[in-house]
This record gives structure tokens, sequence and C-alpha cells, in this order.
């Protein structure tokens, strides 16, 4: 016998008579859901790292102390990459008698490759910045000019058509510059800047041996050959070479383009939960309408081993062509997606990869074989006697069964969230709601048992068919109370960890940095924030240390193999000390010190350095601080939240123990853009400090979370799509057994209109039911979400329960009346002939 020649014409029988129907529409809709969300959400996070990019100038750089080696740029060509270069060193810039130490930036054609470089010709009028007319540079300084910021504009009282003088070179000045995408990067372009062409370079004479001068070369271009590049020149770094990009760069960056990609994976996992609950409740019901035909090929001599393949071969080609129809769906689904959306995000979307299909297609052909294989092995051993006997149905699958199927969600969960901490969070939350529903579910029927008798008419029916179906109607509950749970989570708690991100980031957050504060200007300086209506920021102390032992063990670079580890043990970093930790910091490991430990020689480190270096909490580190050794031991790990624009420090003491080293100070303020100019009578009246303005960084942060809720927003209305599918087939899988029972109560003189109302009973109690897991089970995961995978303070919402309990009554009651109208309109007598 031709197993898989009889399959496939198994699988056209099937489809002819409407026997797939139901499991291919909810594996259809649950992939297309699936892909939609993946072709989005690929194409968005590429948008939104190329968006962050722009604060870069390019999507990678490589930095160097010395010339970069010329394979570095042929090789980006050879992978169709765009590249630029820059120089970039500190020189004095003289106007007359007057001069200022500047940074000197010769850029290539082609700068900058991502972001805007913004220039106004409109300056030295004494016009406020406010009114000055700016345009976007499509091309770098002409030879002979330079472009200069507003620092040197006001130290040299500069205008346009001034000449200046670079080393030996003379320039007229031809722009201001008002925006640079790699200005606000890092805190080292604390200098007044002046931008000029490469060709100019040779001429002024500043590039000799041993001038302090760094190299870039830019790349930019699709996103798989810059990775794909990334990779190659990593291995090939020499030593004074680095490689970044914008998550390398910032840590507000990084970690706003993390939590966007978090966010976006969360609805990923809910449309991955709603295909785990379609697919189990349509298996479950082609299962039961293949027992009659099981039982005759039993008859005929056909082994349970072939019943196996013939029925695996079955759900491979169905689940291959279902998921395949999903993909193509969810393609044409995020076409029209992204057409929606194009007027509300400024970024260009690219083109998806082709991994998201491919995904769909594994994702949609393990979830229909985790599910569908234990019920497969149940199909097989159905007993011959069922030709004779039709109350003889499948075998019971146990709990090895269900396992499966669960173990393969758990699976999908960890790999569609792209975060083991955020797919353990949510994947741990629904394992233990489906046991804690299925348990809470027979219980509750056991209740209802009692109080059937007191109810009457209809809703005593309800009771007593619930009660008769008991194992189906807490399944159906328990898929109905998955599916909503992710509907919940994705509308009341979505909005919720929505709101808490963008108060995580208010519209007065600091914008600008104050560095090299000195002691003795504390007290002046707050004077001068008064007299400009600006209250006092809070100022730290900052000591500049480079790590040197770890344990009495010295470390070095060679060390480490990772390229962010050898830069941290390469530099030196800032160390503070406070008595109480700042609001936006969180230990997730030790103790913070209490006031008796005042002088003890103890450190909290930030959690990311501490991981990336191999740092323990009771190791000892030692710095070396200005010539002098500093030892102390680990006692905390802190989580920095370090999108909330404030001051914060990888390395924390304890006062009295950093206090006898030079230190200086920094501070964070709010700065409004109408005000800007107070930065230049700050910078008149001290001149020693260093003012880093973070407003690009800020906005770019700002923009990035109102892309990602309009995001999750529209990709809501795919998993919505999917979660009426679990709908769908949780009605249709019962829809068999109430047309036999139809037929039944008809023939003994039941109305239509009885068995109307009796089932609308038995449809709001599972729908109450599932509607009560799902606020329950929804409130759960907001909460471990919030708090453990993306680090939000968790708002509880009253309304969940109340819409979670009514949604699900009412819903599942209008579906479910309109899903059985068949069984209702089936004439009796044709119904107790096919008995």
């Amino acid at each position: 016998m031709n197993i898989l020649k009889l399959s496939l014409r198994m699988l056209g029988r099937d489809w002819r008579a409407g026997e797939l129907r139901v499991l291919v529409f909810a594996l259809v809709v649950a992939v297309g859901g699936m892909t939609t969300v993946g072709f989005f959400a690929d194409r968005v996070q590429v948008a939104l790292s190329r968006q962050g990019n722009q604060l870069l100038g390019a999507d990678l750089i490589i930095f160097s102390d010395h010339p970069l080696a010329p394979h570095y740029a042929e090789e980006a060509k050879r992978r169709n990459l765009s590249i630029s270069s820059a120089v970039k060193f500190p020189s004095m810039t003289a106007k007359g008698e007057e001069s200022l130490l500047t940074e000197i930036k010769a850029v290539a054609e082609d700068y900058p490759l991502r972001g805007e470089l913004r220039i106004s010709e409109d300056f030295g009028n004494g016009a406020p910045p406010a009114e000055r007319v700016t345009h976007i540079a499509n091309r770098i300084p002409s030879p002979g000019t330079v472009w200069v910021d507003e620092k040197l504009m006001i130290g040299l009282s500069l205008k346009r058509g001034d000449r200046i003088e670079v080393g030996a070179s003379r320039f007229a000045v031809d722009a201001l510059i008002t925006q640079e995408p790699d200005y606000s990067i890092g805190f080292l372009n604390l200098r007044p800047r002046v931008l000029i062409n490469e060709v100019d370079l040779p001429a002024t004479g500043l590039i000799q041996q041993g001038s302090r001068i760094g190299y870039r070369l830019l790349v930019s271009g699709d996103s798989g050959n810059v990775e794909e590049f990334r990779k190659w020149a990593e291995q090939r770094l020499m030593l004074g070479e680095k490689i970044e990009g914008i998550r390398d760069a910032r840590p507000e960056i990084r970690s706003a383009l993390e939590r966007a990609e978090k966010f976006l994976s969360l609805t990923a996992l809910a449309s991955v939960v709603l295909a785990a609950a379609a697919a189990a409740l349509a298996v479950r019901r082609f299962t039961q309408r293949h027992l009659d035909g099981c039982a005759v090929m039993r008859c005929l001599g056909a082994s349970q081993g072939a019943m196996l393949r013939l029925y695996l071969y079955h759900f491979l080609i169905l689940g291959f062509v279902a998921s395949s129809l999903g993909c193509l769906l969810g393609f044409v689904a995020q076409q029209v997606l992204t057409h929606w959306l194009s007027g509300l995000v400024e970024a260009e979307l690219p083109w998806p990869t082709v991994w998201p299909g491919v995904h769909g297609v594994l994702t949609g052909m393990v979830l229909l074989l985790g599910f569908a294989l234990p019920p497969l092995l149940s199909l097989r051993s159905v007993s011959a006697l069922r030709v004779m006997r039709r109350d003889i149905g499948l075998p019971p699958q146990g709990l090895a069964g269900y396992g499966l199927g669960l173990g393969v969600l758990a699976l999908l969960f960890l790999w569609k969230a792209g975060d083991m901490r955020l797919g353990a969070s949510v994947i741990g939350g629904f394992i233990v709601a489906i046991a804690v529903f299925g348990v809470l579910g027979f219980l509750l029927m056991r209740m209802l048992a009692h109080i059937r008798n007191q109810a009457g008419g209809a809703w005593r029916y309800g009771l007593a068919s619930i009660r008769r179906r008991a194992a189906a109607s807490v399944l159906q509950a328990v898929a109905l109370g998955l599916g909503l749970m992710a509907l919940l989570a994705l509308t009341l708690i979505r909005d919720d960890l929505l709101r808490n991100w963008r108060t995580s980031l208010p519209p007065d957050a600091p914008n600008h940095f104050l560095v090299n504060i000195q002691e003795d200007q504390l007290e002046p300086l707050a004077v001068f924030f008064k007299e400009h209506g600006i209250q006092p920021p809070r100022v730290f102390p900052m000591v500049r240390g480079r790590l040197t032992e770890i344990n009495g063990k010295t470390i070095a670079s060679e060390d480490y193999a990772d390229i962010r580890a050898k830069r941290l043990v390469e530099r030196e970093f800032n160390l503070s000390w406070a008595s109480e930790m700042q609001s936006d910091n969180q230990i997730v490991k030790g103790r913070w010190w209490k006031p008796e430990d005042r002088g003890e020689e103890e450190i909290s480190l930030e959690e990311d350095i501490a991981k990336t270096i191999g740092i323990h909490v009771g190791d000892t580190l030692t710095y070396d601080i200005a010539g002098s050794v500093f030892s102390a031991k680990v006692t905390s790990l802190r989580k920095v939240n370090w999108d909330s624009f404030r001051v914060n420090f990888f390395v924390v003491t304890p006062p009295g123990v950093l206090e006898q080293y030079p230190a200086s100070y920094v501070t964070s303020f709010y700065l409004p853009s109408m005000h800007v100019e107070l930065t230049n009578q700050l910078v008149k009246e001290f001149p020693n400090l260093l003012v880093l303005d973070v407003a690009a960084i800020l906005t770019q942060v700002q923009k990035m979370i109102e892309q990602v809720t309009k995001a999750v927003e529209f990709v809501f209305l795919f998993t919505l799509l999917a979660g009426l599918a679990v709908l769908y087939a949780a009605i249709v899988s019962t829809q068999d057994e109430r047309i036999q029972e139809a037929a039944i109560f008809r023939t003994l003189g039941a109305r239509r209109k009885q068995l109307a109302r009796a089932w609308a009973a038995e449809f709001a109690i599972l729908g109450g039911l599932a509607g009560f897991f799902a606020a329950a089970g929804a409130s759960a995961l907001g909460y471990v979400v919030a708090e453990y995978a993306l680090n939000l303070t968790y708002t509880f919402n009253s309304w969940i329960w109340l819409i979670g309990i009514g949604a699900g009554a009412a819903g599942v009651t209008l579906a479910g009346l309109l899903g059985t109208r068949a069984a209702l309109s089936t004439p009796p007598l044709m119904t107790l002939r096919r008995i």
C-alpha cells in the first residue's frame, strides 16, 4: 500500500468535505499573524536602528589612533557598502591675537552617511539662535573654507567671511554648524569645533609624528552586509583600533533600542500563544471526526505504524501548505500595514528580509506537529470495536501529550522573544497560568454542579451541559482564557507599559551636561542658575581612575576576547561617591551601604560592566587614580536606567573613601530650546566648564518611543485576528456534539428557542470563566514583564477585570450562537440517520 498516495487522496477528500477548513483557517490566520508581526517588526527594528545611526553619522565607525590599513575600506566596497572618512584632532585656532583650543575634523565626500548636517549662513550679526535660518548641508566645506560651531563663533567673535588660522593655513569662515550627527556621541566632544575639507589637511602641517590624531572610517549600507562586515573587521582589529555602532556609542541609545525591540517581541509572543491555542482546538476536532475512519481501517488490517505514517504525511503536507499560505497572507498584510504607517513614521521602512517567512513556515509546522502528534499517537490506537460501539472514543493521552505541546510552545517563546529573560518570564507565566486555570476550572465545575439544582430553565441546562463535558469545557475555557489573556495584555497592559515608558523619559529630562566643575565654583554656579530662574541642579563628584587589578591579578586588554571588554579595560572610569542610591538605580545583587559604613572601602558596580569584564560581588578591584593605588571590595551590582539622561556612574563608593583624590564635579539640567543662549553666558562666566548638549540624543529617543507605540498598536490588529481564530476554533470544536444533542432534544419536543437560550447560558458561563482567567493572568503577566523584563514600574489596572469578564462572556456568547446556527437548522431526522 502506497501510504503517501493514500494520504494525498485522503487530504483531497477531507478538503472537499470541509473537514480541514477549521484547522487550515486557524493555522493560516495564526501563521499570518505571526509573519505579519515578524515582517513588520523586522522592518521597524532595522528602521529604528538606522534612525539611531543618524546620531552616529553612519551605521558603523572604525576608530583608530593611527592611519587605518586600506583593506578595511576595500572590504567595505567589496560588500557594496558606502564609505567616508574623517580625521579628528585638537589644535589651536586663531583670529588675530585671539586663539582657542578647538577640535578639528577633516572630512571626505559623502560625510555624513547617516543623519543630517545642518548649517546656517546667518550668524555673527547679533541675531538670537532661534531666529537663524538653517538648512541641510548637501556638501562638505569647499577647499579653503571652514564651518565653525557656536562655541568658536562666540569665543572668537566670528562672522561669515572672517579668516581664521588653523596650523599653517588660513581659512574663510563660510557657515555655522547648527547640527552635526556624531557630535553628541560620547563625552569627548567638548571643545569648539571646526569642520574642514580633507584636501586642505596636508597644508595645515598639523599631521606630525606624535600628534594626537583620531582616524575614522564611516560605513553604511544594507544591515546584513554591515553586520557581516563588522564580524570580518572585528577579527582584524589591531592595537589602538575599535569598532562602534550606535549601541556601543551611548548606553542611553542602546537602552532605548533594546527596550523597543522587547516591546515588539512581546507582540510577536502574543501571536505565538494564540497560534498554539488555535492549533490545539482545531486538531482536537479533526481527530474526533476521524475516529470512524480509523476504526474501519483497523478492521481492514491496517497496522498502527501504517496509521501513524498515514496521518503524519497528512499533517506534514497540510501544515506546509497552510503555513506557506499564512506567510503569503502575512507578507501582504504587512505591506498594507506599511502603507498605512508611511505617513506616521518619518524614516523610510527598509525592505524586509526573508527570515520572518522562513520562521513563519517553521513555526507553523512545529506548532501543528507539537499539538497534533499526541492525538495522532492516540488515533492510531483506536479500537476496531468502534465500528460496533460508537461510544468508544480516543484512548487517554496522558500528561505526556500535553507536555510535548507545552515544550514546543516554550521553545517557540524563547526563540521569538530573542531575549532569554523576556522569553522565560512570559513562558513561565503562561505555564503557571495553564496549570492554575486547569485546577481552578475543575474546582469551579464541581461548584457549579452544586448550584445547578437552584438554577432555572436555560441556566440549569447550560450548567448541566458544562458538567457533562467537564474535560472539554475546561479545555475550551483554558484555551479561550489564554487567548483573551494575550489580547488583554496587548490592550490594557500594553497601554500601561507604554505610558510608563513615556513617563520614564519626561519632557523635562536633562538635555545639557556640565563637566569639569571645580569645588570653588559650586556656590557661584548655584547662584548663576538662581539668577536665571533655574533650580540649581544636583552636582556629583567625579574621580578618574583606571582598573588595573581584579583580586590582586593584573589585567590587560589582551586577557579578553570581547571587543567591548577590551575597550573598558583600556579606558579610564569615572568614580563617584554617594550616601544614598539614585532613584534610577536598582540593586540586583548584594546590598547598598548603611550610614555607619562611611569610610569603608566598598564599591557598587554597574551590572552590565561587571558582566562584560567578569566581576562578581565579593571581588576586590584595584584602580590607578592619578598615580595612587586604590582598592575596594565589590558589595553590590546595580542596574542603571541610562535612558533617564541623568548623571550616573559605573563605579560608586560610600562617602569618606575617595575624597582624598583629585576630583571635579559634573551635573545635568534641562534647558528649554528658547533659552539656549544661556549656555553661551555660562561659558563666558565659567570658561573652564565643558557644556555638552545632548538634546539631539534626547529627541531621538523620544521619537523612538512614539514610533514603537504606533508600531505596536498597528501590529495588535493582526494579533486580534489570531484571537478571533482561537474563538472560532473553540466554538466549532464542539459543533458535531451539538448537532447530535440538538437532534435528540428536538426529537423529544424541545424548541429551537429553548436550545438557543440553553446554549447561550452555557457560552456565557464559559466566556465569563475564560474572562476571569484572562484578567488574572494578564495582570500577573503584566507585572512580571514590567518589573523583571522591561524594568518599568507596573500600575495595577482595575478595569481589566470588568472588561475581561464582561468581554469574555459577551464575545463567546455571540460567537457561540453564530457558530451553532447550523446545529439548530439541521433536520433531526438527517442527524439521527447518520448516528
